[in-house]
């Protein structure tokens, strides 16, 4: 894989698309967690300091091909622009218009596309677009490890038409993992959330003779809380899942990796409601599962206590709300009490998850935090990522 920062690069006056993954989270127009952008600035002003021209190409959320106001890229060009202290041109139509040349200037030296998955051709990995994208520019760089797992024009196909480089940020994400995966020790225990259990399926199906223990918290333990025929009310959950929850379970037996889910939950008629603490037994038809129960927590806790490594993709609750962060606060301080002692690794990834540990202030206690949800697990359980496996090409 070839860095960015390759001695015998030349980057001098050259226009380098940069594939960056801005998907942040965003309250209307506001950004609720910065860590995305945060952790992508060394990389920009190490370009800038070069002297490059810089394109950015990014996403939010999942427009599925159409444009979509909410998810602009807009709020985070103005961060951007605050944080480098920068001009950026924002471009808001298409590629097949765009003549970046007349919008360099000396005082634009960075300019940044409209949300790349407005057009369907990107999810599609189409060929041509790829090409149109790898023709604005002399050079392309990854720097979206979180996106690599997605075959994807801007991210795969695209490296077949331009000299394609790693970012720093990807790279340190990428020999980070490689270290985790060899100094991983047993017992393992992977805490996972997330509100659809279909998107990890594959992830879990591989992982789970790896593991020891599987935590299934937040949207997903609704899903498996529904399957076991417990009354869930008015809670987010994956529709048409007990097949594939059936068959996780199925498995679990055929190994010794065991599976668990929340005993109580913290519960309210809606989001911003007090919380009322619940046995699984006494839940209403109207009421919303929104953070686990205290003796959930207690099972994590301990389950973390007999554990030598944790892995945690996805947040206990709606942390959003301090009434259901709780459970999320609470797994998060008693990993890090254990690393405080010596007594386990700990690893975690996903915005989401990033987010509740920067707002605990306890990313910093991690031993690596990976700004990844899907691709960090898909990395650990050792498939090659298309955008990585393209750098190689």
């Amino acid at each position: 894989m070839k860095s960015i920062q390759s001695k015998d690069l030349d980057i001098n006056q050259k226009k380098i698309l940069i594939r960056l993954d801005l998907n942040v989270p965003l309250d209307g127009k506001n950004i609720v967690d910065t860590n995305r952008i945060d952790k992508i600035i060394p990389t920009l002003k190490y370009l800038l300091k070069s002297n490059a021209k810089i394109i950015i190409v990014s996403h939010i959320g999942r427009p599925k091909g159409k444009f979509v106001s909410d998810l602009s890229l807009k709020p985070v060009c103005v961060e951007l622009v605050k944080k480098l202290n920068q001009d950026i041109k924002f471009v808001e139509y298409g590629i097949d218009k765009l003549e970046v040349d007349k919008l360099f200037n000396s005082k634009t030296n960075i300019i940044m596309l409209e949300n790349i998955r407005f057009f369907k051709e990107e999810e599609n990995d189409d060929i041509n677009f790829a090409k149109s994208l790898a023709s604005l520019a002399d050079i392309y760089v990854n720097e979206a490890f979180s996106c690599s797992h997605r075959k994807h024009a801007s991210v795969h196909s695209i490296t077949n038409f331009i000299p394609s480089y790693s970012g720093i940020q990807l790279e340190t994400e990428v020999n980070s993992l490689k270290k985790i995966i060899l100094n991983i020790k047993r017992p393992i225990s992977c805490i996972i959330g997330g509100s659809k259990i279909s998107t990890k399926i594959s992830v879990i199906k591989n992982l789970i003779n790896k593991l020891d223990n599987i935590i299934f918290v937040g949207g997903m333990a609704n899903s498996v809380l529904k399957f076991k025929n417990y009354e869930i009310g008015k809670s987010i959950y994956e529709k048409n899942s007990n097949d594939i929850i059936s068959e996780i379970f199925n498995l679990s037996k055929k190994s010794s990796c065991k599976i668990f889910f929340p005993l109580d939950v913290s519960t309210a008629k809606n989001k911003d409601e007090k919380s009322t603490i619940k046995d699984l037994r006494d839940m209403c038809s109207d009421d919303i599962i929104l953070d686990i129960g205290p003796e959930t927590i207690n099972l994590i806790k301990n389950i973390i206590n007999n554990s030598s490594t944790i892995l945690w993709n996805g947040p206990a609750g709606y942390f959003e709300n301090p009434e259901f962060s709780k459970g999320s606060r609470e797994i998060a301080n008693q990993i890090v009490s254990r690393k405080k002692e010596s007594k386990i690794y700990c690893v975690s990834g996903g915005g989401d998850t990033v987010a509740v540990l920067n707002n605990f202030g306890l990313a910093k206690d991690f031993d690596f935090v990976s700004t990844a949800g899907g691709a960090f697990l898909e990395f650990l359980e050792g498939k090659e990522l298309p955008g990585i496996k393209a750098l190689n090409l």
